[in-house]
């Protein structure tokens, strides 16, 4: 991955666009200045910024934000993805969230974006057997962001939380990439089973607000779940489902629906009338 650091180093589109976007924003709101030079113009690249804004958020009187910034730059260095991922992130929320006009954004305030990349740390820590710092992790997580990820739990890149409050994902479940899906998912078990309990979500998956997806089941690439569905059978791919428990309504209606974010039955491909799903 050496060849990746050096081309990031020598130019990073997404570091240099919230860079630009820092100048004029602080040009914009004088007062802002102090928290967008601390988070963004102080530091050299895209993942000291992050390292810098996930150990400011989750430092506590338990772990100050300077061993968690440590952390979090150790993680960072060691393994590429986790930026290169959260670039994908900030890509994704700025193309399928309406309320962000800026790459900026993310990185500064919107939780669902914190959330997932302390996330991405828990899991490096879980993945190098470092199990309780990693659900320490995870605990601040759910503290701070209202959003609760076990370490443990795999997810791709290109992931937007829209609002983000009261996300659950369980220890075995799986995300793709190109996932979206609004507050109050939960990606759960069924019982108290201690092996593979958790849903696997397939790539270009919308997950509307409400959403329970429940027990060891597959949901197929590139299909929608209504806002409110309590889903408990694997869904195939591209169609979509609604209601408690949820049901095959309709075809998805396009070949990225996490992207294109309609969450309107009826309207595509589905014999239901005018529902909103999300």
């Amino acid at each position: 991955m050496a060849y990746t650091k050096t081309k990031l180093a020598e130019f990073d589109p997404v570091w240099a666009r919230i860079a630009r976007e820092s100048e004029a924003a602080i040009a914009d709101e004088p007062l802002l200045g102090g928290l967008i030079h601390s988070s963004v113009l102080h530091h050299g690249s895209f993942d000291q910024a992050l390292a810098y804004r996930i150990s400011l958020k989750l430092g506590s009187g338990e772990m100050p934000e300077q061993i968690l910034r440590e952390i979090c730059d150790k993680a960072l260095a060691s393994d590429d993805s986790i930026g290169l991922a959260a670039r994908a992130d900030i890509v994704a929320v700025n193309d399928r969230d309406p309320a962000c006009d800026r790459f900026l954004l993310p990185l500064l305030f919107f939780k669902g974006f914190q959330a997932i990349q302390a996330y991405r740390i828990a899991h490096w820590l879980w993945e190098t057997g470092r199990y309780d710092l990693a659900r320490f992790f995870q605990m601040r997580c759910s503290e701070v962001f209202g959003v609760d990820i076990h370490p443990a739990a795999r997810i791709g890149k290109g992931i937007m939380i829209d609002h983000a409050h009261s996300i659950v994902i369980g220890e075995t479940a799986v995300v793709g990439d190109n996932v979206s899906m609004l507050h109050s998912v939960t990606l759960g078990g069924t019982g108290k089973e201690e092996e593979d309990r958790h849903p696997k979500i397939g790539n270009g998956v919308l997950i509307g607000a409400g959403a329970k997806v429940l027990g060891n089941i597959r949901v197929g690439d590139c299909s929608r779940i209504a806002a409110g569905s309590v889903v408990l059978q694997e869904v195939p791919p591209c169609k979509t489902v609604a209601g408690v428990p949820a049901r095959i309504v309709g075809e998805a209606g396009c070949d990225q629906p996490s992207v294109s974010m309609d969450q309107l039955l009826g309207v595509r491909g589905s014999d239901e009338d005018g529902e909103d799903a999300g």
